[in-house]
């Protein structure tokens, strides 16, 4: 079998490869992806977990059922009058997938206008030799690739429990709970971080009555407090039973449902019978059938790839990227990785800024934020100034009928330097942009407090909040 040369193959398309093989091909270098994710047909369905199972499809069902909240709760409200509100769901599901498909076919379609040259199947590492690697590809057709550089880009797959692998059916990954086919009277879900919550949000709306165990005696220990605070009240308000500091039992499967044996933060034996349950407990790195042995590619305690600064692995001209190497796994961070390693190749400095990446959490209200907590900033010592300003008393969020949550800024007690910004509320996932720019430039609070904010918008809120470092909002 003749081997394909290229300069540079990226295993893995999802955001982080195919971003990489578009900017790698943009800069001038020969370039192939290798992406196995197959559609219902068979065909090549690239984007990763992020575009089949996971970012894409969750955003889809979300909007979905939040539109059937809002008729069933808040249309009245507007004076718009229904009756016998129903729900489709194969219909919203058959939504979702087209929404899924439509991104798919633009990920080819960029392939194609970029001279990506694209091969649907398995990569694996083969040999390395005379200063190239072969990467053998398997699927509908063998190939054999040879490149002077390799990225690798495949991602990271749900944890299971424990005792309670995933059968998609009763107990579920974050693949399953996108795809349950009827709204299901009750819904466990164990774990209250990003997946957990937006899938438990979704099902919630729909009238499954969900419970969500999580271990951490803290809810949502990564956010700021006061915002983790806010959003607990407006979850808890909504629906949502949520139960800190549990501990796990066994979780049995069977025709009728699936029942989790667990201890309370008492100390009490519990037990929680559901239809079905959704794990969402966490992702591991995904090397299965890469074959890191065949050129001797370094991986760490946990699974992952081991990479510099830079995404540099242990072999020269191998890098990693995204969910399969350190750091947050996030969709944005791995396209960032994959610019600036395809960057680094072409000879130029690509750049990540680790303190600068925005994390969202897509519920309603939605919660985003960047830069340090504070909680954080108390555990280093730092002397920090903190402001903040409620959606309640946000024009637009009264106009709007979301006034749940608020804007917060915290900033360097000396310097104003913006050193975090942490928002629940409406739009929160647009709204953090803003704080991302200000914060990469270097941004003091007041700076933000001097730019004129349209009005009536939620971003004047951002604004109020930046006055507030200094004591001084105009409508709070």
């Amino acid at each position: 079998m003749s081997s394909k040369q290229f300069d540079v193959v990226v295993i893995g398309g999802g955001p982080g490869g195919y971003i990489a093989a578009i900017r790698a091909a943009q800069l001038g270098l020969n370039t192939a992806c290798i992406d196995e994710w197959k559609n219902d047909k068979g065909g090549p369905a690239p984007g990763g977990t992020c575009t089949n199972v996971g970012c894409i499809p969750s955003k889809a069902l979300l909007q979905s059922s939040e539109h059937f909240e809002h008729a069933g709760h808040h249309f009245a409200d507007h004076g718009i009058g229904l009756k016998d509100l129903s729900i489709d769901v194969a219909r919203m599901l058959g939504r979702k997938d087209a929404v899924v498909k439509q991104n798919n076919d633009g990920i080819l379609y960029l392939f194609k206008k970029n001279k990506v040259s694209f091969f649907h199947g398995r990569g694996a590492f083969a040999a390395a030799k005379d200063g190239a690697y072969e990467i053998r590809v398997s699927g509908a057709a063998e190939e054999t690739l040879t490149a002077r550089h390799v990225i690798v880009a495949t991602g990271s797959n749900p944890r299971a429990l424990p005792g309670a692998a995933f059968d998609e059916d009763r107990i579920l990954s974050n693949d399953g709970a996108l795809r349950i086919p009827a709204v299901p009277a009750t819904l466990g879900v164990i774990g209250s971080g990003v997946i957990g919550l937006e899938m438990g949000s979704v099902w919630r709306r729909l009238g499954a009555r969900v419970t969500v165990l999580e271990a951490l005696p803290t809810f949502l220990g990564a956010v700021d407090e006061q915002i983790a605070k806010e959003a607990h009240k407006a979850f808890t308000k909504q629906g949502l039973k949520i139960e800190l500091g549990v501990k796990i039992g066994s979780v049995t499967s069977g025709a009728d449902g699936v029942r989790v044996e667990y201890v309370d933060a008492k100390g009490a034996a519990q037990v929680l019978a559901v239809d079905r349950l959704i794990v969402s407990i966490g992702r591991v790195p995904n090397t299965t059938g890469l074959q890191p042995e065949a050129v001797g590619l370094a991986l760490d305690e946990r699974g992952a790839i081991r990479v510099d600064d830079d995404c540099r692995t242990n072999l020269p001209n191998v890098w990693a990227i995204g969910d399969v190497v350190r750091g947050p796994m996030l969709a944005h961070k791995a396209e960032e990785e994959g610019v600036a390693v395809a960057e680094r190749i072409a000879g130029q400095h690509g750049h990540v800024n680790f303190n600068t990446i925005p994390w969202v959490i897509y519920t309603s209200p939605e919660i985003a934020w960047v830069g340090r907590t504070e909680q954080q900033l108390k555990q280093e010592g730092r002397a920090y100034k903190a402001g903040s300003f409620p959606f309640l008393a946000n024009g637009r969020a009264r106009a709007l009928g979301d006034t749940t949550g608020m804007v917060k800024f915290l900033a360097d007690a000396t310097t104003d330097e913006i050193l975090g910004v942490h928002i629940v509320g409406p739009m929160a996932s647009e709204l953090i942009a803003e704080a991302v720019v200000a914060m990469e430039f270097k941004a003091s609070a007041e700076d933000i407090a001097r730019i004129c904010h349209a009005h009536p918008s939620l971003s004047e809120a951002t604004k109020e909040a930046a006055l507030a470092v200094d004591k001084r909002t105009l409508n709070f």
